[in-house]
């Protein structure tokens, strides 16, 4: 069962727009210490703009801890890390790549978390990378994505598992556990009246949390579940979860990618698609732009926000931060902006549509999708995932 705790405040942000003025504004306000950890950190104005602003705060005496994926932040590694760290800025690398080549369980179990906590007063969660919004020239609308600022009693578990999590990479690092305790004590006063929890995944304790969350709130939906997943390849069990819905006559919506960055995954889910067209099943791909959101809103009362994608890469390896939230106001704000990208830049699919594609475009799907399940029995992971 997911614990919830009240009393916090909870802001919703919508695309790089509304988090980076926030995060750059938390770090620039930071007295004593700053946790910081993503998956990408990109060497581009945003990044340079974050960056700039950390080593900032550690010219001036705060204690930042910068924590970056090893393959995602790739060119982190070689571009601005070498900047920061001169300047006061505590780096580490999770498991850093060395290899490119070689395929094993232990590469695909990355650091996908996006987190901040700034003087354990006002933290981040969400799902948006540190790079432009417009990277890569497609669109010239933003990347569709989401974050969260919190503040209040959630502070605690947040802190607590990204100090966790830095201690433990310097043990990896190091050799040796190392004293190195917190500057600044998670300020967990009532903030507000928002009921949320702070849900992660690893491969230890909490393998199945995020998706235990997921199911629940859709195992006990009465009227809508409305999901919008960037790389979305459900296991059995999450399948099988949203069927049982959608025949107790709840409306189930996916809002998908449908313009991807990785298209073999793209492919992939899209041979799920008679699946769930067969069952009452809602489906929109949003063409906008690129969609990298990871959110869900059940009965406009239960909503999530965070990184876990709902594929086996997030569910079943990777290290994720979901916050869970359990109230009618910002579910319903959530809600309001996923039906206004579905109005605006989605387009919803039907039975006809899928048997109308092209032979070539159906055959990649299958391909794709074969493709991924080997890539997921290579990992050492099968049966009813």
């Amino acid at each position: 069962m997911t614990e919830f705790l009240p009393g916090n405040a909870i802001t919703l942000l919508e695309n790089g727009g509304d988090f980076f003025p926030a995060l750059q504004e938390a770090i620039d306000g930071a007295r004593k210490e700053i946790f910081l950890e993503t998956y990408i950190f990109e060497n581009d104005a945003t990044g340079s703009l974050i960056a700039t602003a950390l080593r900032r705060a550690a010219m001036r005496g705060v204690a930042v801890r910068l924590l970056v994926d090893g393959f995602g932040g790739r060119q982190f590694v070689r571009t601005l890390m070498p900047e920061l760290i001169p300047d006061g800025v505590g780096v580490m690398i999770y498991r850093r790549e060395l290899r490119m080549l070689a395929l094993r369980r232990h590469r695909l179990r990355r650091m996908h978390r996006k987190l901040a906590v700034i003087d354990g007063a006002v933290a981040f969660v969400g799902g948006i990378n540190i790079v432009d919004d417009l990277q890569g020239g497609l669109f010239e609308r933003p990347r569709f994505d989401y974050a969260v600022r919190v503040e209040g009693p959630l502070l605690g578990p947040m802190l607590e598992s990204m100090h966790r999590l830095w201690r433990l990479v310097s043990w990896a690092r190091l050799g040796r556990r190392l004293h190195d305790p917190l500057l600044v004590l998670a300020k967990t006063a009532p903030a507000g009246t928002v009921r949320a929890a702070f849900v992660t995944r690893d491969n230890l304790r909490r393998r199945r949390d995020i998706e235990d969350a997921y199911l629940e709130a859709i195992g006990s939906a009465r009227t809508e579940v409305l999901i919008a997943c960037a790389y979305f390849f459900p296991g059995r069990r999450f399948r099988q979860a949203l069927v049982d819905a959608a025949e107790r006559g709840v409306r189930v919506s996916l809002l998908l990618q449908g313009v991807s960055d990785h298209p073999m995954l793209c492919h992939a889910t899209r041979a799920l698609y008679p699946f769930f067209l067969g069952r009452s099943i809602h489906l929109f791909e949003y063409h906008h732009s690129h969609l990298h959101a990871k959110v869900a809103v059940v009965d406009r009362r239960w909503a999530t926000v965070g990184s876990s994608n709902i594929d086996p890469f997030s569910l079943l390896l990777a290290r994720e931060a979901n916050v869970v939230i359990d109230d009618v106001g910002f579910a319903t704000e959530l809600n309001g902006s996923l039906q206004r990208a579905i109005a605006s830049g989605a387009r919803e699919l039907r039975r006809e549509d899928w048997r109308r594609l092209p032979t070539l475009r159906r055959v990649t799907s299958w391909i794709s999708y074969q493709l991924v399940r080997l890539a997921i029995g290579v990992a050492g992971y099968g049966g009813k995932h």
